[in-house]
């Protein structure tokens, strides 16, 4: 199953996080077994690139892309799961097309002796590629960078609230950040698929919760449901253009659509998947939502910027077009456990955490 989904992420492009819960919910497999796969699919996704190097000094042309994906699954046993040998050349090559299995147990019985790969570098040991590491060992500094992309490569744990809605807590420190309280009126802008949201309305907030993509008012209106959330209201808009009105909101958050850098443990793909041309075009758009945003603030109201990425472009350079009203105060980091960065903080992930950015204005 895990080689199926495999083939299906790396040679059709499908999403890992959307293919193997689809994929598991057609199988009998126990809890332990599906764990396992699951470890499969998101492990050879995220090593990809260090799979690759290891397994490549002993190809003479490139394989096929399911015999491929089936080198990668023995090679992520061996190498990264500590897998006895034996097992994982046996179970991987009973799994490989009929015709190439002599190559993969052959393979795969080389990369075992070999040992632990001598990486060439640093992105290659991690399974980055080179311009994700280079823009954040210049955005964060070498140290803080390294244990970033160290800490992406691990699994990710799962949080529920109290509500049983699943939220890593990166987000949920984003809502404990926003000074609300009963009864005030808050514009969440780019809200699907509704967490933060939620949360908000959790806390006997009435929010407006907007987003451009119809695709995804209706995740909104789900969780609304699911989530007995009577003081959520959707509204389907551009929130750069947002139809509400100017200086009525006791509090705006622009949870903005980002490069997701924070976050690429949670989605094994994506770090493949984005290109470095996406930066500066996700950051005009930042720039256009957070400039909405500001008008929606009352006096005396909070506005809240926060992204799940780590560059500079979408975080410093955003808010300093924000930080340049000047009828914006810039408050403080919420709690230690953030990192000042500008006028903002940064959530560096962690054992438990994604990463995030957070910025917050008073209006005067």
């Amino acid at each position: 199953m895990a080689l199926d989904v495999l083939v299906r992420v790396d040679a059709d492009g499908a999403y890992a996080n959307v293919t193997l819960p689809a994929a598991l919910a057609r199988t009998g497999l126990d809890e332990r077994d599906r764990a396992f796969a699951t470890e499969l699919v998101y492990g050879v996704t995220r090593r990809r690139r260090a799979l690759d190097w290891a397994l490549d000094a002993f190809l003479q042309t490139p394989p096929p892309p399911r015999v491929r994906a089936a080198l990668r699954l023995g090679a992520h046993q061996i190498i990264e799961l500590g897998t006895p040998a034996y097992a994982a050349v046996s179970a991987t090559v009973a799994a490989a097309p009929r015709s190439h299995r002599g190559l993969v147990n052959a393979v795969l019985r080389r990369v075992a002796e070999a040992g632990t790969p001598d990486w060439p570098d640093d992105a290659t040991r991690l399974s980055y590629p080179d311009w994700i590491v280079e823009t954040l060992v210049s955005d964060l500094g070498r140290a803080p960078a390294m244990g970033v992309l160290e800490s992406m490569n691990t699994p990710a744990p799962v949080h529920r609230r109290e509500d049983g809605y699943v939220q890593d807590l990166s987000s949920q420190m984003v809502v404990d950040a926003i000074d609300v309280q009963a009864g005030d009126l808050v514009a969440d802008v780019c809200a699907a698929p509704g967490g933060k949201a939620t949360a908000l309305a959790a806390l006997g907030a009435r929010v407006v919760a907007c987003d451009s993509h119809l695709g995804r008012i209706g995740l909104l209106k789900a969780n609304r449901a699911s989530l007995d959330a009577d003081q959520m209201h959707v509204l389907a808009a551009d929130g750069r253009q947002p139809p509400l009105r100017p200086g009525s909101f006791d509090a705006v958050l622009v949870d903005a659509p980002c490069s997701g850098l924070g976050t690429l443990r949670r989605r094994p793909d994506a770090r493949w998947r984005i290109e470095p041309s996406s930066i500066a075009r996700l950051a005009e758009l930042q720039t256009g939502l957070l400039d909405a945003a500001v008008d929606l603030v009352r006096p005396g109201g909070q506005l809240v910027y926060s992204v799940c990425t780590l560059t500079a472009t979408e975080t410093l350079q955003v808010a300093a077009n924000v930080t340049e009203d000047g009828g914006l105060e810039s408050l403080p980091p919420p709690s230690e456990l953030w990192v000042p960065h500008g006028d903002g903080a940064l959530l560096l992930p962690g054992a438990d955490h994604d990463g995030m950015a957070l910025f917050r204005w008073r209006r005067a």
